[in-house]
């Protein structure tokens, strides 16, 4: 077999496997065009877009860009209709709230406030004692103060009373005797000490 019949028969076998490839990757695309999914969008009450497949709980959620799409960041977020997407896990719903329940929770905060405003006569009588007992121990406190100031007022009184010790003086001129001592004055002078004292005319 020639060189150029290898050629040929290379190439229609490798033609005939690239046109099935071709058509199954063309296949591929039309069944992705078809299985496309359209999102929802809503805004947040800052005009922030937000993107989901579906808005409910587990749902991936994404803010829009005009460059791409961004996984929404962990928090609470308002929405236009004035329900609350709390989000725990970045880009994941965790649940969406309605505006309702804080409502609910100021009634009852002010139901509580409203009961806590009436004192009866016992509340009043037993926070009556507590002051007064509070009033005993400031005064208790006073009085022990007052009974310091007294005893320091003493102690400083017999200081002053007592007589001031007499200072100390440095003299830097005084001069201390030096004590001389004289070795070997009871020794018997031998010829030469006796040469030598009458030399340095010694007695």
């Amino acid at each position: 077999m020639k060189p150029t019949e290898m050629l040929k028969e290379i190439k229609t076998l490798l033609g005939i496997e690239l046109s099935a490839e071709v058509e199954e990757v063309k296949a591929e695309e039309v069944a992705t065009e078809e299985t496309k999914v359209e999102f929802a969008q809503m805004t947040l009450e800052n005009g922030t877009v937000l993107e989901a497949e579906e808005f409910a709980p587990e749902m991936e959620v994404f803010i829009v860009t005009e460059e791409d799409k961004i996984a929404l960041p962990v928090g609470e977020y308002a929405m236009e209709d004035g329900r609350i997407l709390a989000v725990e896990e970045e880009g994941i719903i965790k649940e969406i709230k309605s505006e309702e329940a804080p409502a609910e929770e100021e009634v009852e905060v002010e139901a509580a406030e409203e009961e806590m405003a009436y004192v009866n006569k016992e509340e009043f009588a037993a926070a009556i004692d507590e002051i007064k007992a509070m009033i005993d121990e400031v005064k208790a406190g006073m009085e022990k103060k007052e009974e310091m100031a007294k005893v320091e007022a003493e102690v400083k009184a017999e200081l002053a009373a007592q007589p001031a010790a007499a200072p100390l003086k440095h003299n830097p001129e005084a001069q201390a005797q030096k004590e001389m001592f004289n070795y070997s004055t009871k020794k018997a002078g031998s010829t030469r000490d006796r040469v030598l004292a009458k030399l340095a005319n010694f007695k």
